[in-house]
């Protein structure tokens, strides 16, 4: 049996050359004798492994020398607690943008800590479109301000980088990191979980100003100090290995398809196909804004909801996997990660429209 196509938002689908190469490596890497799996973290061959997966993502993300890469363990739901408790100082203020569930969260736990502003929300328009920058209402004294780029269950995208002067840009990424270039040099920290664009779950990534480093509050646990975790290489204690080892695997994969500028091209062109079929065909719909839809994250309701467990078991059958919308907002949803060929989202539109001309 060939394949499935995997439309999971995450864990999701990882490359298949990825896969085969761990496989083929997983009892015995570089004779060894060992599996990544079971090498100590402090060896010559995981450092080794550490270090390559370091230099290729800053060559693939285009991250200068002035930043820190962290690979932290908790997913980036940890980094909520942890930013503020690392970048909120003295001032005890940041301003932070709400367009869904993931930034509602980021929000929720950072108020634990200090005052939040929210600078802007989407609430009002049912978290479709993005308030204009001119009428957000932020704070030129704020320790930072945070936002997400994409919201991964709601599928609204930023289509620009916010200007904030002197203050921080904080940026959760975790579903569209590596999707696309972006210019590093605007951010004061990204943060994103490895199990959509970068491998499997149990990875964070940091990229952090080192200006930067070195603020947290006295009361921050060590393990989430950001200055600790650059200073001992992120091996501070026994790190993710096996997921930083499939990391550095999959960021020798995107070097190969041609980096970035490739990956974006191609996945602008996935999104544009999804897009045009369900906005020309009446028995499908997607709520978000056209400038703001995510290219990662594609929402869409059926003409009639209670069609729609026949439809997911059709797909299924057909190699087309998890594509039932987050229980919060229901529907159906498509994820089209860098991992996600374009075979796929071409036989997802093949399934689709057979189906709306059988039940339409």
């Amino acid at each position: 049996m060939s394949r499935a196509f995997n439309f999971c938002a995450g864990p999701a689908t990882l490359p298949e050359a990825v896969l085969k190469q761990a496989r083929d490596e997983m009892l015995d890497w570089r004779g060894t004798g060992m599996s990544v799996m079971e090498m100590s973290h402090r060896s010559d061959e995981f450092v080794a492994i550490a270090d390559a997966a370091e230099k290729d993502l800053r060559e693939l993300a285009g991250i200068s020398d002035d930043y820190a890469v962290l690979f932290m363990q908790g997913g980036a739901s940890s980094q909520f607690s942890t930013i503020p408790l690392n970048l909120l100082g003295s001032k005890g203020s940041a301003d932070y943008v709400n367009t869904g569930i993931w930034s509602g969260k980021a929000i929720a736990e950072a108020k634990r800590y200090g005052d939040v502003n929210i600078a802007a929300s989407s609430d009002e328009s049912g978290f479709t479109t993005i308030p204009d920058q001119a009428d957000w209402n932020t704070n030129a004294d704020a320790a930072y301000l945070h936002y997400t780029t994409n919201e991964t269950i709601g599928g609204l995208e930023f289509d620009f980088i916010p200007d904030t002067g002197d203050v921080p840009l904080v940026a959760d990424m975790s579903s569209d990191m590596l999707s696309r270039p972006v210019d590093i040099s605007k951010y004061g920290l990204i943060y994103a979980g490895a199990q959509k664009n970068i491998g499997p779950s149990g990875l964070v990534v940091v990229i952090i100003r080192k200006d930067l480093l070195g603020k947290a509050r006295k009361e921050t646990p060590t393990m989430m100090n950001y200055q600790v975790i650059a200073d001992n290489g992120s091996m501070y204690n026994t790190p993710a290995t096996y997921s930083w080892y499939l990391a550095g695997l999959v960021f020798k994969w995107l070097k190969e398809q041609g980096g970035v500028k490739a990956m974006g091209e191609m996945n602008a062109r996935k999104a544009r196909k999804l897009y045009d079929f369900i906005d020309t065909n009446d028995f499908y719909a997607n709520p978000i804004a056209r400038r703001f839809r995510s290219w990662m994250n594609v929402p869409f309701t059926l003409a009639d909801d209670a069609l729609n467990s026949e439809f997911l078991r059709g797909a299924d059958a057909r190699g087309l996997l998890n594509l039932q919308g987050h229980r919060s907002v229901g529907g159906m949803r498509a994820s089209i990660y860098n991992a996600m060929p374009e075979a796929g989202v071409d036989a997802l539109i093949k399934y689709m429209a057979e189906f709306a001309k059988e039940r339409g």
